[in-house]
This record gives C-alpha cells, structure tokens and sequence, in this order.
C-alpha cells in the first residue's frame, strides 16, 4: 500500500517531465533552419510545388533561367540604396550565385523564372512595431517559378546599409533551392 503513495507522486512528476520535454524539442524544431545559411540572418522559405522543383533546378543547372527583379526603395526615409547597388549589379551577382551549380549548359525552351526583388528596410516606418524591425538594412524576396507555377518562395534579410552582403544572402538563396531535392 505504501508503495502505491509513491508510484502516483512520481508517476505525476514523470508525466509532466515528458510533456515539458517534449514542447522544448517542438520549439527547437521549429527554430531550426532546412539550411545552415539560413541561420545566418532571419530566413524565411516555402516549398510550394516539390513535384516540379526537381525540372526547375535541372533547368537553372543546365542554365535554362531568366531573372526578373527589381529594388523596392524606401518611402519615408531618404533612400540610399540606389547609392549601393543598381538592378544590373544585382543581376550580376545572381548570376554568380548560380554559377557553382551550372553543369552542361543546354538551351532548352523551357526555363525557369527566377523572380525577385531587393526591398530597402524603410526605419521611419510608422507601421513598425518594434524596434527590431529596425535592426535590419532590408531583405530579398525571390520566387523560382515553371509554367507559370510557384515552386519555392525565399525571403531572407539581409543587415548592412551598404548591401555588400547581398551577394552572400544570394549565394544562400541558390543553395537553398537547390537542396529542395535533398
């Protein structure tokens, strides 16, 4: 009978253990990156179609790809991204990003749409509402699209003012995509 007194106390204490454990490896699961560069600044992705992303990334390595993009430019503080980086230098750096991938180049009539835009974090914003969404200098939003169709969407910030780590959050976005298929 006493050993009945202690079983439920510690039956009790075990079964709230498990339930506090098991929401602490949910929490870090949910903070974990697909990516390790993604870790780098805040990453935000979305694999929308997984059946047409393995044509998608044969097509960007065989260099069957067209970018669209442009520079959203601040609204309420003076913008000074232009000052930094023009739509051609980003192409450029795009392109470079994609480079390491490319294996046999192929012209095929099918290609895939490399959708993007570089938005400059605008901290005179009153819309704002905290102070770490000033910490920021902006963010890249790119879309890889087939036939008119959304595979995988990556938004990803990137912090200094003078966007010269714009190429490296590129580099990330590339290498993200191309892992879909891992």
């Amino acid at each position: 009978m006493k050993k009945i007194f202690y079983l439920i106390p510690l039956a009790i204490v075990l079964f709230f253990a498990y339930g506090i454990i098991t929401n602490i490896e949910k929490t870090n699961s949910k903070k974990k990156k697909r990516v390790s560069c993604q870790e780098k600044t805040i990453t935000f992705e979305k694999i929308s179609n997984k059946n047409l992303a393995k044509d998608a990334i044969t097509l960007l390595k065989t260099g069957n790809y067209t970018i669209k993009s442009r520079i959203e430019k601040s609204k309420y503080m003076k913008s000074q991204i232009l000052n930094h980086i023009t739509i051609d230098k980003a192409n450029s750096f795009f392109e470079n990003s994609i480079k390491p991938y490319l294996k046999e180049l192929k012209n095929l009539d099918k290609k895939v749409l490399i959708d993007y835009y570089i938005y400059e974090n605008d901290k005179e914003d009153k819309g704002k509402k905290s102070s770490k969404a000033k910490l920021y200098a902006g963010y890249l939003v790119v879309e890889f699209k087939l036939d008119k169709k959304q595979i995988y969407k990556i938004q990803t910030d990137y912090m200094k003012m003078d966007t010269s780590d714009i190429p490296e959050r590129m580099d990330c976005v590339v290498q993200s995509f191309i892992t879909i298929e891992e």
